[in-house]
């Protein structure tokens, strides 16, 4: 196993532990982190977001594999997450790829891809039917996640 592998399983088995600390660990000072309820996000909000998440997930489960070392720094990983979604209580069954680039053994790039539509779905139930494949749904998610993100920093800092 190289040292990119070895960081994505560290990564990925930390939050199977909702171990946000080591999480974070893994992700250079520079990084970003992308994806679609964030939208793009610098290396001290995406460690601040795995702390938020790993500290309100509620009847959390996740699982990963299919690692693929693509060239030296370039990987993906699929990942599954099973929660419940706070605001609606709604189960969540989400089926991600995460697409990473890592460099001295730290993550630096990191998308987290998966269908927008099927997750409003599962998390809003009706709202998301209705409206989940829409930008302006996409938007106000997005806003609401931030907003959501910097007053949880706000109040640990």
């Amino acid at each position: 196993m190289n040292q990119n592998e070895a960081t994505i399983h560290k990564f990925y088995t930390a939050f199977q532990n909702k171990d946000w600390a080591t999480m974070q660990s893994c992700y250079a000072d520079d990084a970003v982190f992308n994806d679609p309820a964030f939208g793009l996000i610098d290396a001290e909000h995406a460690r601040a977001m795995w702390e938020m998440l790993c500290k309100r997930a509620k009847d959390f489960s996740l699982t990963y594999g299919n690692i693929q070392l693509l060239d030296e720094e370039y990987a993906t990983c699929d990942w599954n997450a099973k929660y419940l979604f706070s605001k609606t209580g709604r189960k969540v069954n989400n089926k991600i790829k995460a697409h990473m680039r890592l460099k001295d053994g730290l993550i630096i790039e990191h998308t987290d891809a998966f269908d927008f539509y099927k997750w409003t779905r599962m998390a809003m139930g009706l709202p998301g039917f209705l409206f989940g494949w829409s930008n302006f749904m996409q938007g106000k998610i997005q806003k609401g996640a931030r907003k959501g993100l910097v007053d949880y920093m706000e109040k640990n800092k």
